[in-house]
């Protein structure tokens, strides 16, 4: 079986790897009928040379392989027909963006498999660049808080060595009694814990949230879904339902909308549940929020302030409640600041390719070549033969 890392396509590109050169080297030492190939690329965070000194084949024709690795979504007209594509699609919430790139694996006859749908029997995902989003998007978050109020210009983390000089740049300041709401339970958000812990910044419970008023020292609050949502039938929340029928619920966040100054939104959210917030509460004289860090990037999703990805570059934009338009950042105290990189584990490149890249060969790769009995990568499989697998056919209406 040859194998083939693909050079990233999407705009700006991401220096993310699948796996890393020593990990290449190390799959076909312990399965020698697989053979790995690298597409050269000058974007990467572990360079053509680094491969090559690996004994890595790198070329710009992968026409060879019959399995490719990405990370990000490949542009349509680049993908290669017939051939099994392992990358994060970003369609099976109906993303406008790559409908063509869905029209494009039917045509071509590709199976195309989504990193994000590989879970184990309980659902559970099994690799994922989460914990790495969190860490980014907090500190970038908290950033954004100190550049808005004034308090420090904390380095950008492009500037930062790795996760330990991260951590460390947390670690030197000093933060104001800063009222943080934490959305989620899952990697991300124990990722973005991680990074508020290396802030100083102590977790408290929801009442203590909501009641105890300005604190003496910065807080968070962290909320699962129960926290946040309730059942318009007015019985009591059930997880498992929430995530089947998320449309039966409505949103309880506007309790916490006056008590928070930076929210981090670290939670999935399915396209059927309700948003946190509308417009017309982001209006109102008591809204508190300051500072919104969508990790998520769920564009004009669950809040009605994410209109766009930001960048590493340029990771901050203001938004007008009132003309519910984007404006420069930190250009209005009246103004809500927020933050939409879409490809935040980028920030830490080479850390979180290695721990994705760790994974992947441990539960992935091994079910390539032998029983997937658990049908983990049948489950994650959206389009194979020109046609929408079974599970993924509720987007047949869209993608036509």
């Amino acid at each position: 079986m040859n194998i083939g890392i693909i050079k990233e396509t999407k705009s700006p590109a991401d220096r993310r790897v699948p796996l890393t050169p020593v990990q290449c080297r190390q799959i076909m030492g312990e399965y020698p009928g697989i053979r790995v190939y690298i597409q050269s690329s000058d974007d990467r965070c572990f360079t053509d040379h680094e491969y090559k000194a690996q004994g890595i084949p790198v070329t710009t024709d992968l026409g060879q392989c019959d399995i490719l690795l990405g990370i990000k979504e490949v542009k349509p007209d680049q993908l290669i027909a017939g051939k099994t594509y392992f990358f994060f699609s970003h369609t099976i919430k109906k993303q406008s963006q790559n409908r063509e790139l869905l029209r494009s694996a039917l045509s071509r006859q590709i199976r195309l498999v989504d990193y994000e749908m590989l879970t184990d029997s309980k659902g559970v995902r099994i690799i994922g660049f989460g914990r790495w989003a969190g860490l980014a998007g907090t500190y970038l978050g908290i950033r954004g808080f100190c550049i808005r109020e004034g308090i420090r210009n904390l380095v950008a983390i492009q500037e930062c060595k790795g996760l330990g000089d991260l951590m460390e740049q947390a670690r030197t300041v000093r933060l104001p009694s800063v009222k943080i709401a934490l959305t989620g339970d899952g990697r991300v958000a124990g990722g973005s814990e991680e990074m508020l812990g290396a802030f100083g910044i102590q977790k408290v419970t929801v009442d203590q949230f909501l009641k105890q008023g300005r604190p003496d020292r910065p807080v968070y609050v962290q909320l699962d879904p129960s926290k946040y949502n309730l059942l318009k039938s007015g019985a009591e929340f059930d997880l498992a339902d929430f995530f089947e029928h998320p449309d039966a619920y409505e949103s309880n966040f506007r309790r916490f909308c006056s008590e928070t100054d930076l929210l981090i939104m670290a939670a999935y959210w399915d396209p059927r549940a309700p948003v946190l917030f509308t417009p017309g509460i982001m209006r109102d004289p008591d809204f508190g929020i300051r500072v919104i860090a969508d990790i998520t990037c769920d564009i004009h999703g669950s809040v009605p302030s994410s209109i766009r990805a930001t960048t590493f570059e340029n990771p901050y934009y203001d938004y007008d409640p009132f003309t519910e338009k984007e404006e420069e950042a930190f250009s209005n105290p009246q103004n809500v600041t927020v933050m939409t990189i879409d490809n935040l584990p980028c920030g830490l490149p080479k850390e979180a390719s290695e721990d994705f890249g760790h994974n992947l060969m441990k539960y992935i790769i091994p079910l390539l070549l032998g029983d997937d009995h658990d049908e983990i990568i049948k489950r994650a499989t959206i389009t194979e033969s020109g046609k929408l697998t079974r599970r993924f056919e509720y987007l047949d209406e869209w993608v036509k």
